[in-house]
């Protein structure tokens, strides 16, 4: 070997693993009972419709019940009109601060037919929320929830219904609202508002959209009364 030729390292180098795609980090994500029990409430509605059978619809609640990630509720679902859809790439944004993967910012839908539905206490709130209540009774409280966005948006149909939103104190509502022989109304909260501290956070701002046709939507400030008082 010539002393002017010097001898290249042949030894492989280790490949770089790829970063996750926004639909990836979307797909691992950790749901709550809360989705859980929505995406149950889609599977009923279509065993109700003659979609699924009642043995089918044990087996999909059974493995339901068993899901970590929000891929595995959209493989249960994959199949059904109302089932969920992956997120788009550009749903996900990182949140480094916190330590988290990512946050998503799909929307969610709640149906409510002839039946009740709440989301109260420390619930982790999505930053778009859909509300379809039918001859039902319907309460988002946002005053305790856990909030990662500066703006959040909520879409109400109410039809013979009765829709609460309760918002924090000092939260920014912007309401479009298209009542139909409905009301849709924004209140401050009684007795003064919370006996908490004051919270000195930066105002969060709702965007609420909300049709009442013969129902009624309500918009309230703060936490409820006998949250107020201490009674709960």
């Amino acid at each position: 070997m010539a002393q002017d030729e010097i001898p290249q390292d042949e030894t492989p180098q280790p490949n770089t693993p790829a970063q996750p795609t926004g639909d990836e980090l979307a797909l691992r994500r950790r749901v709550s009972d809360l989705e859980r029990e929505e995406v149950a409430d889609v599977l009923r509605e279509a065993a109700g419709e003659g979609r699924l059978s009642y043995p089918e619809l044990e087996d999909r609640l059974e493995t339901l019940y068993a899901s970590k990630t929000y891929g595995e509720l959209v493989q249960i679902t994959a199949d059904l009109p109302n089932g969920l859809a992956v997120p788009a790439s550009s749903d996900v944004q990182p949140v480094a601060a916190t330590g988290q993967q990512g946050v998503t910012h799909y929307t969610p839908v709640m149906n409510v037919f002839l039946s009740e539905g709440k989301r109260t206490g420390g619930w982790i709130a999505p930053q778009r929320q859909e509300v379809n209540a039918v001859l039902g009774d319907v309460t988002l409280d946002y005053t305790e929830a856990h909030l990662p966005y500066d703006e959040v948006f909520v879409d109400v149909k109410s039809i013979l219904a009765d829709v609460k939103i309760r918002v924090p104190q000092n939260a920014i509502v912007h309401l479009d609202s298209n009542p139909i022989l409905g009301s849709v109304t924004e209140q401050e909260s009684g007795l003064g508002g919370s006996t908490t501290q004051p919270n000195t956070a930066a105002p969060k701002v709702f965007h609420i959209r909300g049709t009442a046709i013969l129902g009624e939507i309500k918009i309230k400030r703060g936490p409820r009364l006998s949250k107020r008082l201490g009674l709960t």
